[in-house]
């Protein structure tokens, strides 16, 4: 187990782990043979984290939501476990142990009574009369007792102490008790639940003629303890459909029978009530229209043939009613609309074997045929179906002579493309939908299968001028639900005008995005204070463009032109900003600074609850957590700061975003590109679903091309992308910043560092040569080069490894005191908060005043308003996850890189903290680089990844694509 959590836990918080291991900060909870439970404590946090350990699965949990798995708490743990040996059970009845609360749930007339007990060691249960929150703060330093996140969750909502828990609130409070493992309904040992029970009903032929309806209580409830729970064997439940039956359940059984004069009420109002909250089991025969919905009706073979890649794809189907009624699947019949059939199971199996015999097909299962083979089986499809004119609605006929003409339609969805095919002799004879020729022309196929029957050839020629047109509207289309977005309606508007027909009127108020029709006078918010540059006064007026054309936005100004400023101007109702945690702080002022008027609440922290503030504002690990909440309000606006946190389209904060409902949506990212374009597409797919089609489509119409340096298709993204996408870089309008100067410090590694270095050299490589032959991905390989990378930093990054120094701190140090000894302040960035453990003492020794900014820090504002402060530290170390977005820090004019990597674009967000808007002086960006190290052939690497950004953005010619193994390689030589 615990070199299973070592292997997987980062070294800097394995090293905080052992720190823990060493206050004796874990304490035992519970445990059984197959999970140990521990609470380990936090000097000066209220919630001590809960961590299980696995141990026969070597797996693990801890409720402390930190972006690493797993976290210092679980090595801590872990650590804890193997250096107790044999004396395990002491951490579990040793008098360190952790208190917990006991909950008793007591019946009394007026409902339920939460009682609390805290239990320590091997004290009498002391109940508790009073708030967690007040406990600790009166006993704190005595008592050995800190709280889980389920007692807080628990202890706020008992505010009330002695008051019966309501009906409406029993959901709400079994719900936070989900958590709490010792729970009692008085004597008896229990566990709740958050999923509800339901009642269910079944309508019946009643005795003597007409229907009876009965409502009974699901089977497993044992008893309703109270109003608004249930209790069903050791499980307690909220109630079902409370609204409907709640306070009714002790009377149930219902039951009402209904005459057959008055079965009209119970079809048509009562039962489609009913099926809104529950279950409703028809058995009765003699609701009206019943034996309709039972009539006759013969199955037949219904056969789906569409092009493939190399000839047909044909799918037989078993259906009834033409069209059909219902299908077979297996051994269900499933209903389609309309009557339900009654089956003949013997013809069914006629078919069946038919289809086996003559046809050497099975139901269900899709079977391909290839070019050469596609006209004898359609022949073979036409003797099947004679002499049956059901069957014969599969047939396709091949006719090499119908070509196919273009004819924009138009309907309830809009405006649409079909294809006509006409015959040899000019006569009409079926048509086919335009995303069924774009898929045969872009698979390579010379036929597509008609409407009415038989095939056609594809119009290549046309195609060739407006294909990818096409295509891109049919991918806007599909990932839209299938009608045309609002952001597409340029792209419909271009096959207009190419088939010379009319462009649908709801463009006309985007022709000022499409036209860069000069701004105009923006016109500000009532409440703004302060002044714009005009720049952003540009800015705002583009935004503000698309928000009344109710289309989406990314503003991806370069770092440190006033991205916040811009969007505040732009937002109006009830606005929602997710951004990080570091930024919050950021919002709150500059909000206060411009827009005095508005309110503004922060949804964040275990106390949070949603107000009806002008301003949200709350973090991408809470929009993961509650999207729930958030997705269930209608914003006026959403922003997403720092919206490079989406890149990942299947992350969980990305399919949050996706999730929530705004009338505006706004991206905010001065790096919506970091190393792919379905970074880009992510973005574009929030704040304008559907204009760059789905995901996989983008990947083959766009990515691939664009990384092959596919000029054209680079143009094509780019004019979709301009109406939505601002980006100014500083060089172009923020003319009067300061210059900004880069440049490698060099250092030589000594001999012991040279010798440590190649070893693990050797050992990567063939790490790295393993994983890429067992067919790991690039991403797989590039963590093998770790350790590497750690060498040439400094040996103690290493497992097992000391050094007091190292060549790269011993450098860093002397330019940090030549800088500080000019009056310059400087931000030393690292990817490893060990490396920063490693550093600080130099600069202690050094007397190199110094602050300090990670992921544990806790008042970031006041670190940075000290640092800004011109008295403040002259150093601030920063890890670059916690500082690398979202922080004003021009104080600073000296930027040092500690361990260079092939992301580029983190590195650009660090520098940018100096290099802003309010910046005076030049900026100097250094790089320390070990010689002869990996780290100098990253550098190149850098350079590579930076293409990728500038070809969508600035629509530069792509030389090269992403990395490849080959490179990854090279990454090793000497």
């Amino acid at each position: 187990m615990l070199d299973a959590v070592k292997e997987d836990c980062l070294p800097g918080l394995w090293s905080k782990g052992v720190a823990l291991g060493r206050t004796d900060s874990v304490a035992g909870d519970s445990h059984t043979a197959d999970e140990w439970t521990f609470r380990v404590r936090l000097s000066g946090d209220e919630v001590a984290p809960t961590v299980i350990l696995f141990p026969g699965d070597q797996e693990w949990d801890c409720d402390c939501e930190g972006p690493c798995d797993p976290c210092e708490h679980v090595a801590a743990c872990a650590i804890a476990a193997v250096q107790m040996g044999g004396e395990l059970e002491a951490l579990f009845h040793g008098a360190g142990r952790i208190g917990t609360i006991r909950y008793v749930l007591r019946r009394t007339d007026g409902g339920l009574i939460v009682d609390r007990f805290l239990l320590c060691g091997d004290d009498e249960p002391r109940r508790l009369e009073q708030s967690l929150y007040d406990l600790i703060e009166s006993e704190g330093a005595e008592l050995n007792f800190e709280p889980s996140v389920e007692d807080l969750d628990v202890d706020l909502l008992l505010a009330r102490r002695e008051v019966p828990i309501e009906f409406e609130r029993a959901k709400t409070v079994l719900s936070a008790l989900v958590g709490v493992k010792d729970l009692r309904l008085e004597e008896m040992e229990v566990r709740a639940s958050a999923q509800p029970l339901f009642p269910c009903a079944r309508v019946l032929d009643a005795k003597g003629g007409g229907v009876e309806l009965v409502i009974e209580a699901d089977p497993s409830v044992s008893e309703v303890v109270a109003p608004g729970v249930l209790r069903a064997g050791d499980r307690l439940h909220p109630f079902g459909a409370g609204a409907h039956f709640g306070r009714a359940w002790e009377r149930l059984p219902f039951r009402r029978t209904f005459r057959p004069d008055d079965v009209g009420e119970l079809v048509g109002t009562l039962i489609p009530e009913l099926e809104r909250s529950i279950s409703v089991d028809v058995q009765s025969t003699r609701l009206p229209g019943r034996q309709a919905r039972q009539a006759r009706v013969a199955p037949w073979l219904d056969f789906e043939i569409d092009t493939a890649e190399d000839g047909v794809d044909v799918l037989a189907k078993l259906v009834y009613g033409d069209p059909p009624v219902a299908r077979i699947e297996g051994d269900r019949l499933v209903h389609l609309g309309g009557a339900v059939p009654k089956r003949d199971v013997g013809e069914e199996k006629k078919l069946t074997l038919r289809l086996r015999d003559e046809l050497n097909l099975a139901l269900d299962r899709r079977v391909r045929f290839a070019s050469q083979d596609a006209a004898r089986f359609l022949s073979d499809i036409r003797s099947f179906a004679d002499g049956r004119p059901k069957g014969a609605r599969g047939r396709r006929e091949v006719d090499e002579r119908a070509e196919l003409t273009p004819r924009l339609t138009e309907g309830a969805a809009g405006i649409d493309l079909v294809f006509d095919a006409v015959g040899g002799g000019a006569k009409d004879i079926g048509s086919v939908s335009a995303s069924a020729v774009v898929a045969a022309w872009r698979q390579g196929l010379g036929l597509v299968p008609l409407s009415g029957g038989g095939f056609a050839n594809v119009p290549e020629g046309w195609l060739e001028k407006h294909g990818l047109l096409v295509t891109d509207l049919l991918a806007a289309r599909e990932s839209n639900g299938g009608s045309t977005p609002a952001a597409a309606l340029p792209v419909l508007g271009e096959l207009c005008a190419a088939m010379d027909a009319p462009a649908p009127f709801e463009l006309e108020r985007l022709r000022p995005l499409l036209d860069d029709a000069p701004a105009g006078a923006v016109k500000l918010p009532h409440d703004f204070r302060g002044d714009l540059r005009g720049y952003q006064a540009d800015g705002v007026a583009w935004l503000t463009r698309l928000r009344d054309a109710g289309l989406g936005a990314i503003l991806a100004d370069d770092m440190g032109l006033g991205k916040t400023v811009q969007a505040l101007c732009a937002i109006e109702g009830r606005t929602l900003v997710v951004c990080p945690r570091s930024v919050i702080h950021n919002w709150t002022k500059e909000t206060d600074r411009f827009r005095p008027e508005l309110s503004v609440a922060l949804y964040h922290g275990p106390t949070r609850a949603l107000t009806d503030a002008d301003v949200t504002l709350t973090t991408y690990a809470t929009l993961r957590n509650d999207i729930d909440v958030l997705g269930e309000v209608d914003w006026n606006v959403v922003v997403l700061d720092e919206a490079q946190a989406i890149k990942n389209p299947d992350s969980q904060s990305a399919r949050a975003a996706f999730d929530l409902r705004a009338g505006f949506r706004l991206s905010l990212s001065g790096t919506p590109i970091e190393n792919r374009l379905d970074e880009l597409w992510s973005q574009m797919h929030f704040v304008n679903r559907g204009l760059l089609g789905g995901r996989r489509d983008f990947a083959e119409r766009y990515e691939k091309p664009i990384l092959a340096g596919d000029g054209a298709v680079t143009k094509r993204l780019r004019s979709r992308l301009r109406p939505f996408l601002l980006r100014r870089l500083k060089r172009e309008v923020a003319t009067e910043l300061p210059p900004r100067t880069e440049s490698v410090l060099y250092c030589e590694l000594d001999d012991e560092e040279r010798t440590l270095y190649d070893s693990v050299r050797l050992s990567s490589r063939a790490d790295v040569v393993k994983k890429l032959g067992e067919g790991s991905n690039v991403m797989a390989a590039l963590e093998a080069l770790l350790r590497l990378r750690q060498a040439a930093c400094h040996r103690g990054l290493l497992p097992g490894r000391e050094a007091a120094t190292s060549s790269k701190v011993e450098a860093l140090c002397e330019a940090l005191e030549d800088a500080v000894a000019d009056g310059h302040k400087a931000l030393v960035f690292s990817q490893w908060t060990s490396m920063l453990d490693l550093v600080e003492p130099h600069l202690a020794s050094r007397s190199i005043p110094h602050a300090r900014l990670d992921g544990s820090t806790r008042d970031r504002g006041a670190v940075v308003d000290g640092f800004q402060d011109p008295d403040g530290p002259p150093v601030l170390l920063i890890s670059l996850t916690a500082g690398g977005t979202g922080l004003n820090l021009t104080a600073a004019d000296h930027v040092f890189l500690l361990d260079p990597w092939w992301n580029p674009a983190v590195e650009e967000q660090a520098a940018d903290r100096a290099h802003r808007i309010g910046q005076d002086r030049p900026v100097m960006v250094y790089r320390l680089v070990a010689k002869d190290t990996v780290e100098e052939r990253v550098l190149d690497l850098q350079k590579r990844k930076k293409q990728i950004a500038e070809t969508a953005l600035s629509g530069e010619a792509l030389v090269a694509g992403g990395v490849t193994r080959d490179e990854i390689l090279a990454l090793l030589e000497e």
